[in-house]
């Protein structure tokens, strides 16, 4: 069974940083579609930023130029780097790997709360 296991969330005041890490088991994220969604409180599950292959990335519009998604292929792990972070990021923060092979895959992790408040 694949496992993601988030960590890095928190409370932050606006302005600050935080750095998200999503570590994958048994699908390498170098072959997978890495993403990081987010649901705020009584809002939909919205997407953050994905990436291809550890190549290809998207950000959603509203973190474009603060967020960055990376790759580590030798610990198989994903990162968000949330920079100039606002009131409005806070939500909880979703890993996801979609791995598309001999049949189609997806992955949730449990989740990491991110607030910003003053």
């Amino acid at each position: 069974q694949v496992q993601l296991m988030e960590s890095g969330g928190g409370l932050v005041q606006p302005g600050e940083s935080l750095r998200l890490s999503c570590a994958a088991s048994r699908i390498p994220v170098s072959i997978a579609t890495m993403g990081w969604y987010r649901q705020a409180s009584g809002k939909q599950r919205e997407l953050v930023a994905t990436i291809i292959n550890s190549n290809r990335t998207n950000y959603g519009d509203s973190v474009k130029g603060r967020f960055t998604i990376s790759t580590d292929n030798a610990k198989n792990t994903v990162y968000l780097q949330m920079n100039d972070l606002k009131p409005e990021d806070t939500a909880v923060y979703y890993c996801n790997l979609y791995y598309d092979g001999t049949w189609s895959q997806t992955y949730w992790g449990q989740g990491t709360q991110v607030t910003v408040s003053s």
